[in-house]
């Protein structure tokens, strides 16, 4: 039998010109050159054992490109690597398989004996933070909010434990500039750490993030954001002791609930579709007292339950000089600047699957993938110009990475021929990019 004829009239025929799917990617390769991030990532992690093996660039770049391209596996590598068009474009001209590129993420994982961490991540807490402070110095604000939270990862992995929620798999800690978007510190967790553990710790350690120096270089967190998870004594102490103005989610427990029962019945006012109203409370190890802001909503009742009739929801803020509706609205921004963003990092950046089988290898993977993240926002805030201040990766890439191109070669000259309509997209970011290249890329951080 003859073949089918076909829905369309079309013909299909092969070509050896060289052709890529992805010419917009290789704006944003060029941005990565434009930052330095190469010479970053080979100066802050170790090197191949042995002059035959890769540079870790060889291994970073290739994934950064695939999780900003929309990739999510260690296999979507090999689409990057089978497009010679867009590699011809970036300069990688070495490009390691994917199983080498996954023992590379189990080899830089594991820590050396006498190390507290692996040293490939160690390095690539460096990276980010290079990265990071850089990326914040673009900006004129010297004062900050920090959001931080615990998001779950689901892992059908075998050595992944299960999380409080039941459900294998891994439980990193976020730290979110508000002002920007940008993550300022993370940690991989095992599935089984509680939310409530090591916070103070971690909000220290995005604090030593901070690009350090007199004003404007120098840059501080001023104020935290977190839910009930960091309703710890430790954590209050340490926000007035340096100054920091906080709103954290209060831990319903029996004194909490007592303080909101005492709230005389005239005190509560409408807000929203709610209640609202205020109170004074401390703990037994708080050095002083907070505000309590209390939001309640009527609970459905049921006739074989002697229950409150009101659901509530509190928080502990030291904000002074302002009622309790400005106090939650303040608050509340943090599901917009926290909560979305995770949302972002997982989905957007494929952070919602973890490709290797250890947790040390994820951990790499992880970081790396926040540092895509990262790279993404400086790359939209400083590259694509006015019209995309907002825009989401995968509008970026419907819009402008998967641009079909053809790479021509004449003489010594490369050029990547695209439609018209986008050639004045195209040479304009590639305009804002040597101007990012201009004001110097990342450097290796000494504290």
């Amino acid at each position: 039998m003859g073949s089918l004829q076909t829905v369309l009239p079309f013909k299909l025929a092969a070509t050896d010109e060289s052709l890529t799917a992805r010419g917009g990617l290789a704006l944003f390769g060029e941005y990565l050159c434009a930052m330095g991030v190469r010479g970053l990532v080979d100066h802050e992690l170790p090197g191949p054992g042995s002059a035959a093996g890769y540079d870790p660039s060889a291994h970073v770049l290739p994934l950064i490109l695939m999780l900003a391209g929309g990739g999510r596996t260690l296999e979507d590598l090999r689409a990057l690597r089978d497009d010679g068009g867009l590699r011809s474009l970036l300069q990688l001209e070495e490009m390691p398989s994917s199983d080498a590129t996954g023992d590379w993420l189990r080899r830089n994982g594991r820590a050396n004996p006498g190390a507290t961490e692996g040293d490939g991540l160690a390095g690539l807490q460096r990276v980010n933070r290079g990265v990071f402070r850089r990326l914040l110095r673009r900006d004129d604000r010297t004062s900050y909010t920090l959001d931080i939270d615990a998001t779950q990862i689901v892992a059908e992995k075998r050595e992944a434990h299960y999380t409080y929620k039941g459900e294998k798999g891994y439980m990193p800690m976020v730290g979110h500039i508000a002002e920007l978007g940008l993550v300022v510190g993370h940690e991989f967790r095992e599935g089984n750490t509680a939310p409530a553990a090591r916070n103070l710790e971690f909000m220290q350690a995005c604090e030593r993030n901070m690009p350090k120096g007199a004003a404007p270089l120098g840059k501080k967190v001023a104020a935290v954001r977190a839910d009930s998870a960091a309703y710890q004594a430790a954590i209050f102490n340490y926000c007035e002791e340096t100054s920091k103005v906080f709103a954290i989610g209060a831990d319903q427990d029996a004194a909490v609930k007592a303080a909101i029962t005492a709230i005389p019945e005239g005190e509560w006012k409408k807000f929203r579709d709610r209640e609202i109203a205020e109170t004074v409370h401390c703990m037994n190890k708080t050095n002083k007292a907070f505000r309590l802001v209390v939001m309640r909503r009527p609970r459905e009742q049921d006739l074989f339950e002697e229950q409150s009739p009101f659901r509530y929801h509190a928080i502990a803020s030291n904000r002074a000089d302002e009622d309790a509706a400005t106090t939650m609205e303040w608050y509340s921004k943090r599901g917009d600047h926290s909560e979305n963003r995770i949302k972002d990092l997982k989905i957007g950046f494929g952070m919602d699957y973890m490709p290797c089988g250890t947790f040390d290898a994820n951990a790499v993977f992880f970081s790396i993938g926040v540092l895509t993240y990262n790279l993404y926002l400086g790359f939209r805030s400083a590259a694509l110009g006015t019209g995309w201040e907002r825009s989401q990766v995968q509008t970026v890439r419907w819009r402008l990475f998967q641009t079909a191109g053809k790479i021509v070669r004449h003489g010594r000259r490369v050029y990547l021929k695209i439609s018209a309509a986008m050639l004045d997209t195209f040479s304009a970011i590639r305009q804002r990019c040597a101007l990012v290249m201009q004001e110097g890329g990342a450097v290796p951080e000494t504290s």
